[in-house]
């Protein structure tokens, strides 16, 4: 199979397998004193520093978490106030902000900063904003520093989810203004089910899970360690692996020309923005998004459409609605994410299969998904 599905969850590292296995085979609680429980504690921290050099901040604010989910639940649901979030966020923000306002975003997907100070003129008391490093549905960079710079002149706390950064662009937290941070190890070739939020200054939530003392008492529960000692090796490797960003940028390039060279009428959405090199969000006019996906996961290439936190289903994205791309664009779009393994060859088995979707449904005619599933 030629995988393109990163923005969903990347492919196990070997590193990461490899550190995993060995704790697994370990015993001991990190709570305890005791020397099994030390050494456990000991390669938390550890990671604890890896995962912090991934965003340059101090080790002492990262907070190990189950994932992004709850990393945005607890920066958003934990602090007094109400959120001012984009539009364009990923699910997990977006519904842990409540009755908070959306911040638009232009034809493109960045975030309109002067609907952002409108609305921060607008609210009295507390105020989370919270928007995104980079898009996951376009790969779409917003402009992090200026909008958190307009949050902190009216006084409000400023999360960025860059779960979808990390690994993919050089970040620094200090750099970027942000008072909290989301990462999550699956995005980077780590486990899934562990992320962090990463804290900068003393505005620091509540806890969400109350118990034991755990994570300095900002998150109650036994650390997972096989997990937590992954996301360490993932992030380690992530930062090595930023210099390969130009190689991933070309295959992405290519991988665009071709597709619209193939398809007339064929469209990258965001593509006139600044986007991470691993994300392309391609229409193929005429061709429903589950058509496509179904049709090329039969053809040996696995993409998705849209954002991979539905159970499955295919629905109408949000994120293209906010860029007000029109409903038979936004229902023919598809996502190609690359990541740490992707090769040449990879590229090579998605276009041949697009270009055959394409022929199949006619030249853009409508093909349903019994037609896809026996094409």
């Amino acid at each position: 199979m030629a995988y393109l599905d990163y923005n969903a969850t990347a492919p196990l590292r070997p590193a990461v397998m490899e550190a995993m296995t060995a704790v697994l085979g370990a015993t001991g609680n990190a709570s305890s004193v005791h020397r099994s429980g030390r050494r456990a504690r000991r390669a938390i921290e550890a990671a604890r520093r890896q995962v912090a050099a991934l965003v340059r901040a101090d080790p002492e604010r990262v907070v190990f978490t189950s994932g992004g989910t709850e990393a945005n639940n607890l920066a958003l649901s934990a602090l007094p106030g109400r959120a001012l979030v984009s539009a364009v966020e990923h699910p997990s923000v977006l519904r842990a902000a409540g009755d908070g306002a959306a911040i638009p975003v232009d034809a493109h997907g960045v975030v309109d900063l002067e609907a952002l100070a409108r609305l921060l003129a607008d609210v009295d008391g507390p105020v989370v904003v919270s928007v995104m490093a980079a898009n996951n549905e376009t790969g779409v960079l917003q402009p992090i520093a200026e909008a958190a710079r307009i949050a902190h002149e009216a006084g409000a706390f400023f999360h960025c989810d860059a779960v979808q950064a990390a690994g993919r662009i050089d970040l620094d937290i200090d750099g970027l203004g942000a008072d909290a941070m989301t990462l999550s190890a699956h995005k980077l070739g780590g486990p899934q089910g562990v992320g962090c939020l990463v804290f900068r200054g003393d505005r620091i939530p509540a806890p969400m899970l109350k118990g034991g003392t755990q994570e300095k008492g900002w998150r109650a529960g036994t650390e997972n360690l096989p997990g937590i000692v992954g996301f360490g090796v993932a992030a380690e490797e992530a930062v090595a692996d930023l210099g390969r960003t130009p190689a991933l940028a070309a295959m992405r390039d290519r991988l665009e020309r071709e597709a619209l060279a193939a398809v007339p009428g064929a469209a990258v959405l965001g593509a006139d923005a600044p986007r991470v090199a691993t994300t392309s969000c391609l229409a193929m006019p005429g061709v429903a998004s589950e058509t496509q996906v179904i049709a090329l996961d039969l053809a040996g290439v696995e993409v998705s459409a849209g954002a991979a936190c539905s159970s499955g289903k295919v629905h109408r994205s949000h994120v293209l609605d906010a860029m007000g791309v029109p409903e038979p664009i936004a229902e023919s779009a598809i996502r190609v994410s690359l990541g740490w393994a992707s090769e040449a060859a990879d590229i090579d088995a998605f276009l041949a299969a697009w270009a055959a979707t394409y022929a199949r449904a006619g030249g853009g005619a409508k093909m349903n998904r019994e037609e896809a599933a026996t094409a």
